[in-house]
């Protein structure tokens, strides 16, 4: 309960706009979200559930949008963000009252997603690492092209960065990625 009153909170009251400049380099950079493990996120085995690190992830890729300044433009048009496919990978376990980061950084996306990393680090040391992939729906439901959405938060018709080899064979796999493209 407690993390979904955090993503409340980051949606409806996000923090301050942290970074300023360019908007196409700012969208490509990395957002950091510092965390604590509080009871609430943890299972019977006194460790982070996994379904609290998907929650983490989805506030810290809401803050990532507000630092970004695309909260309000996207309302405005009515566009929200949804998952169409994740997977992460567990390293080690967070445990009670640890202090955390979540790195989150668009890496790219193609006609048909847009495709995310984050990464939950501790002092340095990889705890958990994620890929999203991710779409916009319009206000009934329809899906926004993702170079809509960059053209929308950046004001250029930026293209995207060459996306990693394994995130591309991670989206073929899972087919979410650009059929066109393939």
């Amino acid at each position: 309960m407690a993390r979904q009153l955090h993503l409340i909170r980051s949606t409806f009251l996000p923090r301050p706009r942290l970074r300023t400049g360019d908007a196409a380099a700012l969208m490509l950079e990395d957002s950091v979200t510092v965390m604590r493990v509080w009871p609430t996120d943890l299972d019977f085995y006194m460790h982070v559930n996994n379904g609290s690190y998907l929650q983490m992830m989805d506030v810290a890729r809401t803050n990532w949008m507000a630092e970004i300044g695309g909260l309000a433009p996207l309302r405005a048009k009515g566009w929200y963000p949804v998952v169409a496919a994740n997977t992460v990978r567990y390293r080690k376990s967070l445990l009670p009252w640890q202090k955390f980061e979540i790195h989150t950084r668009l890496l790219g996306w193609d006609g048909r997603m847009n495709y995310i990393e984050q990464d939950v680090v501790r002092n340095g040391t990889l705890y958990a690492q994620a890929f999203i992939a991710g779409r916009f729906l319009g206000p009934k439901g329809e899906r926004i092209a993702p170079a809509d959405v960059v053209t929308l938060l950046t004001g250029t018709d930026m293209p995207s960065p060459a996306l990693p080899d394994k995130v591309l064979s991670w989206a073929q796999t899972l087919g979410v990625a650009d059929r066109n493209a393939l």
